[in-house]
Order: C-alpha cells, then sequence, then structure tokens
C-alpha cells in the first residue's frame, strides 16, 4: 500500500485584471471536457487572475513545482498545462491553471472555476484574496 501525502498551500494574491484571452480559452470544446474529465467541472467563461509575491509565494513556487499537478492535455496548436484543485476566499473551489509555455509570468496565477469568481467575491483590481491549493 502506497500512502500518498497531501499538501494543502495557503497564500494570499492580488486581484488583478488579465488581457481577456481567459474566456475565449475555457469555452473550448477540448477545454471544456478536460476539465470536466479531469477538475469535476465545466469552466465559466473567463479566469479570475491574481498577481502573488513574496516569500511564501516563492516558497509556494518551489512545492508547485515539484509536484506532478493534474495534466491538462492539448489539442494540436496548444500549450499543455498543470493544475491544481484550490478553494478561493474559503468558499468557492475551482482549479489553478498553470500554462507550461516559455516566458509565463511566473508572478501570475489564474483561476478556473464554474462560477464566476470575480463576481461571486464582489471583488476588485487591488483587493487581497487568500487560496488553498491542494498539492
Amino acid at each position: 500500500m502506497t500512502v500518498t501525502e497531501t499538501v494543502t498551500l495557503q497564500i494570499e494574491g492580488e486581484v488583478c485584471s488579465g488581457v481577456g484571452e481567459g474566456a475565449r480559452f475555457t469555452q473550448l470544446d477540448w477545454v471544456r471536457r478536460e476539465f470536466l474529465a479531469k477538475m469535476g467541472f465545466e469552466p465559466y467563461p473567463g479566469t479570475f487572475n491574481l498577481r502573488m509575491g513574496g516569500p511564501d509565494w516563492a516558497k509556494a513556487r518551489e512545492v508547485l513545482a515539484r509536484e506532478p499537478g493534474i495534466s491538462i492535455t492539448p489539442e494540436a496548436g496548444f500549450c499543455a498545462a498543470k493544475c491544481f484543485h484550490v478553494v478561493v476566499a474559503g468558499i468557492i473551489t475551482g482549479g489553478v491553471v498553470f500554462p507550461e509555455v516559455a516566458g509565463y509570468p511566473s508572478d501570475k496565477v489564474e483561476v478556473i472555476s464554474a462560477v464566476p469568481i470575480r463576481v461571486a467575491l464582489g471583488a476588485r483590481d487591488g483587493d487581497r484574496v487568500t487560496l488553498s491549493m491542494l498539492c
């Protein structure tokens, strides 16, 4: 019998606007299928973006880099991604998505959920939000 240890990372980030590509991406048929099959939900159009920083984020990045996460397998012409289950502000479940693409900002976190997180939280750019990521 193998025992798997689950690590929960508690980190905080600052809400920020994205560039608008998340809505298009989350509505692609293959993305919807992958998230439903592997994360357990169909994504709401768009992503909830956070800017991260500081020593806690640096430590979290080290842990996340070592963990396998949940692999999102792309269709041709798209990049793969590694995801982790997350709870946003203690109440909204979803997935943190790390696209496996060169030059992806190390201080950016994108969260996909079945609900519009920004609206559900009443969050605005600059607000601080806590994430609990399961690794």
